[in-house]
């Protein structure tokens, strides 16, 4: 897509730090990191959100992010990392990203993106588990 950043980086016209490039996906580093060496895994193609993410396609994405959130560990003597992705709300760039950020017990991040609710009792959490079955 003519104006998307992230298919900019792919096509190589606008500069990243590139971690890793595979046929299907492409990593790289945040440019607003929560901690250094927070990386963004986007698929080749432009895909939205992960509603649009093709089966074809998400072996390959997720399965790289799995590698690496194993490799900061090495790389940043991470003892963890956090894995996210958000569709559209709060989706910077209209491209599907995988967010892996470092992690180290102690490193300050709480409550890092929603607050946290509770179900009224358990009827209620049984009404919303009925709901989601009945779509799905």
């Amino acid at each position: 897509m003519a104006d998307c950043l992230f298919c900019a980086i792919i096509a190589g016209t606008t500069p990243a730090h590139i971690v890793l490039e595979t046929p299907e996906v492409v990593g790289f580093l945040d440019i607003r990191p929560v901690f250094k060496g927070h990386t963004l895994i986007v698929p080749r193609e432009h895909v939205p959100t992960m509603v649009e993410l093709s089966d074809e396609l998400t072996v390959p994405l997720f399965g790289t992010a799995r590698s690496v959130a194993a490799a900061v560990r090495t790389a940043y003597d991470a003892q963890g990392s956090f894995v996210a992705v958000n569709n559209v709300v709060s989706q910077s760039v209209p491209h599907l990203h995988v967010h892996v950020v470092p992690r180290t017990k102690g490193d300050g991040l709480r409550g890092f993106f929603w607050p946290r609710t509770k179900y009224a009792d358990d009827a209620e959490a049984a009404e919303y588990a009925a709901k989601l079955r009945a779509v799905l």
